[in-house]
């Protein structure tokens, strides 16, 4: 019980094959109570039925990232349900496809904004509020991949947003740290959720991944959340600013 008697906030959650539910379950079987959020009633009703299947009923709140006040009222939620604060998880990207779809010479200035407000600054802001109820120390961390570092084909503007996603994590990290927070990057390999889907050419990636891997797989969904565990658990104690792969060792090998 890694996480037990650990407050667990985690954003991201879009149906069972989300990264950000892998960790929900996770960290329930590790003893955390968690909130989850969503953005519109008919999203509420699934992610009730989701969570019908953990230990522990979490609170459900909603919260749209790109609207300033929706994040305030999502803490003033968290603050007067538990008082306190121990791990954020942010598992949120967006990019319009038509960006992902063409070349990124071609990204639009609006979709441009779009991509870097919802996949990278929303981590900022909610940082900041969370900060403010860590009063004791937590643990922060976001999801990223590898396009973040390299340049992967059809990932676009999308890899721009999380270079910048992994860079503010890095001045989070400085910032929050004379505080006791630790703030991490987790960077899984390619796994078939909604926001992959949106990626052109995704089976031929999974594919690349299996045959180039030193494991000669891909990560499953369990895996990232095992890891997202131990950086949210006292066993991380030490850690920050870091990026951990977890992609069955992809991210060290050249080019074939």
């Amino acid at each position: 019980m890694l996480l037990k008697g650990k407050k667990v906030l985690i954003l991201g959650v879009a149906n069972h094959r989300s990264i950000a539910w892998g960790v929900a379950q996770a960290c329930d079987q590790e003893g955390a109570e968690i909130c989850l959020t969503y953005q519109t009633d008919k999203l509420k009703g699934k992610l009730e039925q989701l969570c019908s299947k953990l230990k522990q009923k979490p609170l459900l709140i909603p919260c749209d990232v790109t609207d300033d006040d929706d994040v305030k009222h999502l803490f003033q939620v968290v603050k007067r349900e538990w008082g306190y604060l121990d791990g954020l998880v942010h598992s949120v990207a967006y990019a319009d496809k038509k960006d992902l779809g063409q070349p990124f010479s071609q990204t639009s200035r609006d979709g441009f904004k779009l991509a870097l407000d919802i996949s990278a600054y929303s981590f900022v802001i909610l940082a900041r509020y969370a900060a403010e109820l860590m009063s004791e120390g937590g643990s922060m961390l976001c999801m990223s991949y590898l396009g973040g570092e390299r340049v992967f084909t059809n990932y676009n503007v999308m890899g721009v947003a999380k270079s910048a996603l992994e860079m503010a994590t890095r001045y989070l990290a400085a910032d929050l740290g004379n505080h006791g927070i630790r703030v991490n990057i987790v960077s899984p390999g390619p796994i078939r959720t909604l926001a992959a889907a949106g990626i052109p050419g995704l089976s031929k990636i999974l594919d690349e991944v299996a045959q180039t891997a030193p494991l000669k797989r891909n990560v499953s969904q369990e895996e990232v959340a095992k890891t997202s565990v131990f950086l949210l658990s006292d066993y991380s104690s030490a850690i920050s600013a870091e990026t951990i792969h977890v992609d069955c060792g992809y991210h060290a090998m050249g080019m074939n």
